[in-house]
């Protein structure tokens, strides 16, 4: 494989981790595979950079004098609010001649503003979701994903999302077993999917104001193979099924069912990802009771079976 460019964009208050968490996957793959790829920073004027943190950055030169990159990698932070125009300008006409085009956070954003966006499918930190929406109508913002890959364009969600991307890449590059020491190199899974939901249940719903019903919120995470109907969580809270149903949702903001759907997905992707047992196992102490059950909601959910999602996802034994 011929080694390939990938450029890091720098600007002033860009997130650090944004920057760091993908540049240390990619290092460790040229590790891994000496050649590999060429990596290299650059700001608009290749001075230095302050990121958001406070950190300052020495880029290794001029957006103006670096040729064109198989991968540009465009990290977010509070630099996205107004960037500079050099830089929005320098994308609009540098982005399309990448072959790999990569935002992590609200890089999303200036990806967008380059009319770089345009038509695709892409996501970004949940809190700037809808903003990117707004104001680029013409883009399909999806706000569940980690990350969002439509052709050669992918895009990811806030900080650390950046990394399970950049794994992905890798992984697309080189294979499995590269981007897995990498990795464990970092004490992260290989991989989380892309299609994985930015938070987990207990942080996408709200907690409930009333004890009885925070009550049942740790009740549904810590028995996901109980009973977990209306009726029988409305029984824990001492209310009716139908006064329950309402208050749940309106102190939670999602149904009953539907924190109960996340607290079970998310136990059942946990076992397949940590523990040796069995799909049969996993499906019963998560409370799908049959692993067709649990397949159909792997697959309405993540566009995934348990048993591909284990092999993908699933760190393989240290030899």
């Amino acid at each position: 494989m011929a080694q390939r460019t990938v450029l890091f964009v720098l600007f002033d208050g860009v997130q650090s981790l944004d920057l760091t968490g993908p540049l240390e996957v990619f290092t460790g793959a040229e590790k891994h595979r000496p050649g590999t790829y060429r990596l290299r920073t650059a700001s608009v004027d290749g001075g230095p950079v302050r990121t958001s943190s406070g950190l300052t950055v020495v880029p290794d030169a001029a957006l103006a004098d670096v040729s064109d990159p198989h991968t540009l990698l465009v990290p977010g932070g509070e630099g996205t609010r107004g960037p500079q125009p050099a830089l929005t300008d320098w994308l609009r006409e540098h982005g399309p001649r990448a072959e790999r085009l990569v935002s992590v956070c609200t890089g999303a954003i200036l990806l967008a503003a380059a009319g770089l966006l345009d038509g695709r499918r892409a996501t970004t930190h949940w809190a700037y979701c809808d903003k990117l929406a707004r104001d680029h109508p013409a883009v399909e913002v999806d706000p569940d994903p980690i990350y969002v890959r439509d052709g050669r364009v992918a895009t990811s969600a806030g900080v650390t999302s950046g990394i399970d991307l950049a794994l992905a890449l890798v992984e697309d590059d080189l294979g499995r077993d590269i981007a897995l020491g990498i990795a464990r190199h970092l004490v992260v899974f290989l991989r989380r999917p892309g299609n994985q939901a930015q938070f987990s249940a207990q942080l996408v719903a709200q907690t409930a104001q009333r004890e009885p019903l925070r009550d049942v919120q740790r009740w549904i995470t810590e028995h996901p193979d109980a009973d977990l109907s209306v009726e029988a969580l409305a029984a824990r809270a001492s209310l009716s099924p139908r006064h329950f149903a309402r208050a749940f949702q309106t102190e939670t903001g999602m149904t009953p069912g539907r924190y109960v759907d996340r607290v079970r997905l998310e136990h059942a992707r946990r076992l397949l990802e940590d523990s040796a047992d069995g799909v049969e196992e996993i499906s019963r102490a998560s409370g799908y009771g049959t692993p067709e059950a649990m397949r159909r909601a792997f697959v309405k959910a993540l566009g995934t079976a348990p048993a591909e999602y284990r092999r993908r996802f699933r760190p393989a034994p240290a030899h």
